[in-house]
């Protein structure tokens, strides 16, 4: 039901990560200034390059599965676009990102012509490709963003861009650039989109809230999820009135999490376990852990192993260190792995035990159904 990766010998935090296309290749951050693409072959996985044009930490990857580019972005408050020349080297070109802090988080749209980069400047660099003079340029957004931009999504229709801060308030932003695109058309979030209009504002909390993690547009583009700290899971809906559904979980903190369907979910975070989330008539409520099986084996593994070392030895050999789940440290990144959000079949996640795991959602959903009956 699961398959478990680990890059190299030193056991390193990922950061985050991005697959290609067919989900051959893999590009991680190793918790450093650098990017490493790795071609899986069966179990095994192969170094193929190093990216390593970035001075400081690695903060966000994203890769294009179409027109086969990487973007980076770094707190060295840089971003670059990766692309592979005739022998297959990633060469990369310089994005003029125009800040003065770091740069927290990127995406590509889902046409692929342009990305958004977060940043700790409290803006957004929208970036597009400008032909005449063969570079990247972009263009800001910026009020009324207060603080750290942590989290980003794009709308389907390409235009729409969801941002979450650590000011407590996720939005959703017009990332419309009229030099690149056709006029769009509208949808329940508004009709006039000039770039860096503001569509819809929520606030995480009254009573404080958290910082937001993680934001999430679901496959039709009517809904946006967010995760933060206060340990919750939220989700808005434009087609009705901007209506907000917060449901506090008794879980840590989650850091990320992607729709899988119109109706699904999944979160992962702190707790080291991916956690599936229904939303159903403007209704939140928790389905299942994703590595429940898992944690009846280990848990029963473990206290035999704790009962034997009592019985020949009279001292417990159990660890305070050690979880009865897959990951061991927190989750810091959810990919779709198979399918795409409208209906996903596998999702992979990666985390500060240096661990990355594909789980199959649809062999999970049927052993979940089968304890069920039994």
């Amino acid at each position: 039901m699961t398959e478990q990766h680990r890059f190299g010998t030193n056991v390193s935090p990922i950061t985050c990560h991005a697959w290609n296309k067919d989900k051959t290749q893999i590009a991680i951050s190793p918790n450093n200034h650098e990017v490493q693409i790795y071609q899986r072959g069966g179990s095994d996985w192969t170094l193929l390059d190093t990216l390593n044009q970035h001075d400081l930490r690695v903060m966000g990857i994203d890769w294009a599965p179409n027109t086969n580019r990487i973007v980076t972005c770094a707190a060295d408050r840089n971003a670059y676009v990766w692309t592979q020349d005739k022998d297959k080297k990633w060469k990369p070109t310089l994005v003029l990102l125009r800040i003065n802090r770091a740069a927290t988080c990127v995406k590509w749209s889902p046409n692929e012509n342009k990305f958004a980069v977060g940043s700790g400047a409290r803006l957004i660099s929208v970036c597009y490709f400008e032909s005449e003079n063969d570079w990247w340029v972009s263009k800001h957004i910026k009020k009324p963003i207060r603080s750290t931009v942590t989290s980003l999504d794009w709308h389907p229709n390409n235009v729409l861009l969801a941002a979450g801060s650590t000011d407590f308030k996720v939005r959703i932003f017009s990332a419309y650039i009229k030099d690149i695109e056709k006029t769009p058309e509208p949808t329940p979030w508004g009709t006039k989109m000039p770039l860096g209009q503001l569509m819809a504002e929520f606030v995480n909390s009254n009573a404080g809230g958290g910082w937001v993690h993680s934001v999430s547009f679901s496959p039709d583009g009517n809904k946006v999820c967010w995760v933060s700290h206060d340990s919750s899971i939220n989700v808005a809906d434009a087609t009705k009135s901007n209506a907000i559904c917060k449901l506090r979980t008794g879980f840590l903190p989650f850091l990320s999490c992607t729709w899988i369907s119109n109706k699904s979910i999944v979160a992962a975070g702190h707790s080291c376990i991916p956690i599936l989330y229904a939303n159903d008539n403007g209704q939140l409520s928790f389905v299942a852990k994703l590595d429940a099986s898992q944690k009846k084996e280990t848990g029963g593994l473990s206290a035999m192993r704790m009962f034997h070392s009592l019985d020949k030895q009279a001292r417990t050999e159990t660890s305070d260190t050690n979880l009865d789940s897959i990951h061991q440290n927190a989750i810091s990144c959810v990919c779709i792995y198979s399918g795409s959000k409208q209906s996903a079949t596998k999702i992979s996640t990666s985390g500060t035990d240096g661990l990355l795991v594909i789980w199959d959602l649809v062999s999970l959903e049927r052993s979940m159904q089968n304890l069920k009956i039994e």
